[in-house]
């Protein structure tokens, strides 16, 4: 069976949201994130996707599995800490459609299907009258003690797509690292591009 990317309705949402929290743990394992995950939390994060209308939620099927998915939300239905990042600036964050998260197993990587998330998630803010488009990485030190020798950062395909860093928007936010006792803060950069 073929792979299939598509936007989630409210009712195929529900049934999926489950397997969606457990994907957000195992991607974000990964460097850069090393997220010690925890269901009960993802749970809470992702409830307002499931009660925002304007929120869009992708998913990546193979066969009835989900391999990946992506979200996206305005920025003023996202946690404050996000939106606060723009604090210092003349952006209206009214106007911004924030791309919370792509993830998608190893294996299904390189075919497309990141270029596939942001087409629609730009779609929906473009057709919700926002103007731009958001998301945010974590910074991780050069020299950090788990960085792959093989990291490819994705600032190119970023840039490929028209998302530029913007300079000192930056979000702060806490979580628990792989082995680590307790949370620690993160930073997290804003890259933005006009719809």
């Amino acid at each position: 069976m073929a792979v299939e990317t598509r936007v989630l309705t409210e009712n195929a949402l529900t049934d999926v949201i489950g397997e969606l929290a457990a994907l957000r743990i195992t991607v974000f394992r990964d460097w850069p994130y090393l997220y010690e995950g925890d269901r009960a939390y993802e749970e809470r994060y992702l409830a307002p996707y499931l009660t925002t209308k304007e929120a869009v939620v992708i998913g990546t099927f193979d066969g009835g599995r989900l391999v990946g998915a992506s979200t996206g939300i305005p920025l003023k239905a996202h946690d404050n800490e996000f939106a606060a990042a723009f604090a210092r600036t003349e952006i209206d964050t009214d106007r911004v459609f924030y791309c919370a998260e792509s993830l998608l197993l190893p294996q299904y990587r390189g075919q497309g299907i990141g270029h596939r998330y942001f087409d629609l998630r730009e779609a929906a803010a473009r057709a919700q009258g926002l103007s731009l488009s958001a998301f945010c990485a974590v910074v991780r030190p050069q020299n950090h003690p788990q960085r792959p020798t093989t990291c490819r950062p994705l600032d190119g395909f970023w840039r490929a797509r028209g998302y530029a860093p913007l300079e000192d928007v930056v979000a702060r936010f806490s979580w628990k690292d792989i082995g680590d006792v307790d949370e620690t803060w993160k930073r997290l950069q804003f890259w933005v591009r006009t719809l």
